[in-house]
């Protein structure tokens, strides 16, 4: 008879760091009788030791508590582990406690620098100031007990004898955030140290219907393939992986039921980009147009594999800069639709507007008969399925964040009222807007959902929030919208260059090596030394400012005037001088070559 899971290998969920000059060692805390974890100061080098190093007046170690291991990141000559320093407690997955990372910290194991050549010294430096931003990144989630990358009918589907092994090797890779992080460890063979950490969102609430209670989660699993910021990501590669690509899964659990539905979004899948050059909205180009059929074969071959069928909902505008990419779309996906892949574009901007979201119902009437068909899957008291989900819906717009969180949870929503006519809880025609705090409740849900994926991908909370989160519209929602889009245009022009570089060094996206082709930032002269859009936008409203008072001196006068154009002018100069150097202000040093 196979083993139960009980027996699978346990990660260590507790242990204390010592901080020696020479060394880091990682003692387990949680009761568990394992070995304690060297790791050197010098190389990173690593290995397991059974006693821990004597202390004494000279050889006085720090200690703190640490809650997990992420990984090592190789540099040029140093090395630097990556430890949970604090967690929070945000819900349960399949009756596990899942924690999200509060804070981890990057310690050094770069000693040998002291040895190396100033080349070596100087390119080191300009890798560890990309860990400064890494630190920052948010929405990192992991459990102990389950395997957060899969689905729970990807779980139910797993056999024995992949339940016995380590979490991390049961995980899938596309969401696996840490993936090139653990090659060390798993060179070392250090299982009960290799912490599976999932990048995304995890949002939970339980609420009573009636005489019952629900618990109702929802689950972002950001992919790693073409992971990164907004601007800096977009489109598909060669490979047909995508930006901003997100597997949602919303989970219901209630009177021994459990139901799960997964929806995917993810960018245009043709070889697309926006470059950054200080415009407002930067022009769509699209690269190597011809080989757009194969890259949307290859995406969607990769789709089937795993989700079965695919009904691909297109939310672009049909005119317009974004009018090219709905072609480019709509005539590549011709090329490759069969039985498992079928296209439904919807202008959203035309037909909803800015506050007219309540037509989506439209769209719903297009792809009501794909959602019966493909259903979703349900597990009894027994852990017995039910029913199986064999389609996935896959929604983009232009970024994947707001238009397409809102069509998500529209269609979450319909499913959710299925499932819960399915298991009895609701009648034939019930909804949930007869249940005032469920209604409230699940909308929060979808909108804090919605926030997380766009912090991570654009810096800033989704726009249209407020539809998500009041079923409406608002003059509050609208404002916000003007300055979380204005913040973005900030961001991806002068913030997530440096971010997208960090993002690309965690994931093991380039080879770190000191070559010649490597170039330090630029260091031009005279004003270019100083430039900045922080600078510039200052220069240009003072100008303004002055302008104006100039104008307001009362009576005419010519020198009133004169001083007036001499500013307005400076502040015109500046701001054609900023347009037209823009690459040298967005674009970030290359330290690094394609991996």
């Amino acid at each position: 008879m196979m083993e139960k899971a009980e027996s699978e290998p346990k990660l260590y969920t507790r242990m204390r760091l010592w901080e020696f000059s020479d060394q880091y060692v990682i003692e387990p805390t949680d009761g568990s009788s394992g070995s304690s974890l060297s790791v050197s100061r010098t190389d990173g080098a690593m290995k397991l030791i059974d006693e821990l190093p004597e202390c004494g007046p000279v050889r006085v170690p720090k200690i703190r508590t640490i809650f997990g291991v992420i990984g090592v990141l190789k540099l040029v000559a140093g090395s630097y582990l990556f430890v949970i320093m604090e967690r929070e407690c945000v819900g349960s997955y399949l009756g596990h406690p899942i924690f999200k990372v509060s804070s981890f910290k990057i310690l050094p194991c770069d000693h040998s620098l002291n040895n190396s050549q100033s080349e070596q010294k100087k390119v080191e430096s300009e890798f560890a100031g990309l860990l400064n931003v890494a630190e920052k990144l948010s929405g990192l989630y992991f459990s102990y007990k389950v395997n957060l990358t899969l689905s729970a009918q990807r779980l139910h589907e797993l056999g024995d004898e992949s339940k016995r092994l380590p979490l991390w090797r049961q995980a899938d890779p596309r969401f696996l955030w840490n993936n090139y992080l653990l090659e060390t460890l798993v060179d070392n063979k250090l299982d009960p140290y290799m912490l599976p950490i999932v990048q995304g969102s995890f949002q939970h609430f339980q609420v009573a219907i009636d005489n019952d209670i629900a618990n109702i989660t929802l689950i972002a699993r950001r992919c790693t393939r073409r992971n990164g910021t907004r601007m800096w990501r977009r489109g598909a590669d060669s490979d047909g992986y995508v930006a901003n690509f997100v597997e949602s899964e919303q989970i219901l659990q209630m009177n021994g039921f459990t139901a799960s539905f997964v929806q995917i979004r993810g960018s245009i899948p043709v070889l697309w980009e926006q470059i950054v050059d200080l415009t407002y909205k930067p022009k769509f180009e699209i690269r190597r147009p011809e080989e757009a059929p194969r890259v949307a074969e290859r995406h969607f071959l990769d789709l089937r594999k795993t989700y079965k069928t695919v009904l691909a909902i297109d939310l672009v505008n049909k005119h317009g800069g974004e009018g090219r990419l709905c072609e480019m779309y709509g005539n590549s996906i011709q090329q490759v639709a069969c039985n498992d892949v079928s296209y439904v574009h919807f202008d959203f901007h035309r037909i909803c507007g800015h506050v007219h979201f309540e037509r989506l119902t439209l769209l719903y009437a297009q792809i009501s008969d794909f959602l019966e068909k493909s259903g979703y899957c349900l597990l009894n008291e027994k852990n017995e399925k039910l029913k199986d989900q064999l389609g996935v819906v896959r929604t983009n717009c232009v970024d994947c964040l707001d238009r397409t969180n809102v069509t998500q949870s529209m269609i979450a929503r319909k499913l959710l009222e299925w499932q819960l006519r399915r298991i009895g809880v609701f009648s034939a025609e019930e909804t949930i807007d007869a249940h005032p705090h469920l209604d409230e409740q699940y909308k929060i849900l979808w909108a804090n959902h919605g926030d997380a994926i766009s912090i991570q991908y654009s810096g800033t909370p989704a726009l249209k929030g407020d539809f998500v989160r009041y079923g409406q519209r608002t003059i509050e929602g609208i404002l916000k919208d003007g300055w979380n889009a204005l913040l973005r245009y900030y961001l991806n022009n002068f913030v997530d260059g440096r971010k997208q570089d960090a993002i690309d060094l965690l994931h093991g996206h380039y080879i770190v090596s000191v070559s010649r082709d490597m170039s330090a930032p630029s260091q031009g002269g005279g004003l270019e030394r100083f430039a900045s859009f922080p600078a510039a936008l200052s220069v240009v409203l003072v100008g303004f400012f002055f302008s104006f008072m100039s104008l307001r001196q009362g009576p005419f006068q010519f020198w009133y005037l004169f001083y007036s154009l001499i500013w307005a002018s400076l502040s015109i100069a500046v701001a054609a001088y900023v347009k037209a150097n823009g690459r040298m202000f967005c674009n970030r040093p290359r330290l690094h070559q394609p991996r």
